[in-house]
């Protein structure tokens, strides 16, 4: 990159920083504050990386940041779509794709993501690629926005990984299965024909897992909008869940968020996760 294009760089990001106010992203603006927006440290919390590297990015200096790094500032910027598309160019990388994993999540969607702290909630793509967690979900089922690939969809991973169903109890495996293939259905036939992303997620699925391709051939179709969830922790055990979602308006991102189901014990099983935290969490692939 042009030391012209750090420096338009390293200003957009300051541009942006401080005009978010600290409450709107979580954070306590506490007394005593002296500058404008957030601090340069709580965009770099937000935004997993470490003050030293922000600090450089804003001053025009260091490596050209990555794909991911940009689709994490986005998030912690709020930035809209046009601002978002505008920072990959300034950094010189390309526009990604709507739905992979630095897909743009929509402003409002990330906000009510923020404000969601009390129980487990994450945005993902209509092709099943998480985007965004907030800290119980990753206490609950790992950090499932690592993936990259075709691996980046739980779908894929559901037929052609073992290990992404561990955590569901076997009795509900051929249910959520079926679940899964009728939705996919649902958001391949609301693309375009010949959307590419989606013909080649199918096609894979197709010729690696027998069981995607007789289910595919029912051709059941149907949302996923609101389900049961039982997942089998390694530290709190059994949790017992409703799963609902809100949809954005072109049906391609969900904000998917798990509450208690009445009657069981897995409001208090989430409050000791809320506690444990991430620490005890085995990473897993499961959703």
């Amino acid at each position: 990159m042009s030391n012209t294009r750090y420096s338009e760089l390293g200003g957009f990001l300051r541009s942006r920083r401080e005009r978010i106010r600290p409450e709107e992203v979580g954070i306590a603006p506490g007394p005593r504050r002296r500058v404008p927006g957030l601090r340069r440290d709580e965009v770099a919390v937000l935004a997993g990386a470490s003050v030293e590297y922000y600090t450089e990015l804003e001053r025009g200096a260091g490596s050209q940041p990555s794909d991911q790094m940009l689709a994490a500032l986005a998030r912690a910027l709020r930035l809209s779509r046009d601002e978002r598309d505008h920072l990959y160019r300034l950094a010189n990388r390309p526009i990604p794709h709507r739905s992979g994993t630095a897909s743009h999540v929509h402003p409002a969607m990330l906000d009510l993501l923020t404000r969601i702290d009390g129980t487990p909630a994450m945005v993902c793509t209509d092709l099943h690629t998480v985007l965004v967690q907030n800290s119980l979900a990753i206490a609950m089922l790992g950090d499932l926005s690592a993936h990259h690939g075709s691996a980046a969809s739980f779908i894929y991973r559901w037929f052609t990984d073992p290990a992404a169903r561990q955590t569901y109890p076997q009795e509900d495996l051929a249910p959520q299965s079926r679940s899964f293939v009728a939705d996919l259905r649902a958001a391949v036939g609301r693309r375009s024909a010949g959307d590419a992303e989606a013909t080649e997620l199918v096609d894979e699925l197709l010729r690696r897992s027998p069981e995607f391709q007789a289910l595919w051939a029912d051709q059941d179709v149907e949302v996923r909008r609101d389900e049961r969830k039982r997942i089998v922790h390694p530290t709190v055990g059994l949790l017992d869940l409703n799963c609902l979602s809100l949809f954005s308006e072109d049906g391609r991102q969900r904000l998917l968020w798990f509450t208690p189901r009445a009657g069981t014990d897995t409001a208090e099983k989430l409050a000791l996760l809320t506690v444990v935290g991430t620490q005890a969490m085995q990473t897993g692939p499961v959703r």
